[in-house]
C-alpha cells in the first residue's frame, strides 16, 4: 500500500523547535521529488521545503534559515526540522511526492505562548 504519515507536530512556544517526520510505504522516497506543505486555518496550501532527487534542497523564503528538510534513504523518511518557530509557522504540515497524488493525513503545529 503506497501511504505517508507524518507525525511529529504538537503545541511549542515561540523560539521553539520540532522535527517532523513522513514515514513512506509502498514506494521509495529517494526516487521522488519530496516536498512539505502546509496549510494555516482559512489559508489555502504553501509549499515550505522540498529535497529533490539528488537530495538539493529548497526553501519558501519565509522559512530560510529556520527549517531543514533532510531524508533517510534507509528509514525511507523525509524530515523537516523547524528550529525559531514563530506563530505564524501555525498550520497542518503534509508531505507529498511531487506529480503524484501521494500524500499524508498531516500533522498539526501550533506555535504559541
Amino acid at each position: 500500500q503506497v501511504q505517508l504519515v507524518e507525525s511529529g507536530g504538537g503545541l511549542v512556544q515561540p523560539g521553539g523547535s520540532l522535527r517532523l517526520s513522513c514515514a513512506a510505504s509502498g514506494f521509495t522516497i529517494s526516487s521522488y521529488y519530496m516536498r512539505w506543505v502546509r496549510q494555516a486555518p482559512g489559508k489555502g496550501p504553501e509549499w515550505v521545503a522540498a529535497i529533490t532527487r539528488g537530495g538539493s534542497t529548497n526553501y519558501v523564503d519565509s522559512v530560510k534559515g529556520r527549517f531543514t528538510i533532510s531524508r533517510d534513504n534507509a528509514k525511507n523518511t523525509v524530515y523537516l526540522q523547524m528550529n525559531s518557530l514563530k506563530p505564524e509557522d501555525t498550520a497542518v504540515y503534509y508531505c507529498n511526492a511531487l506529480a503524484t497524488t501521494i500524500q499524508g493525513q498531516g500533522t498539526q503545529v501550533t506555535v504559541s505562548s
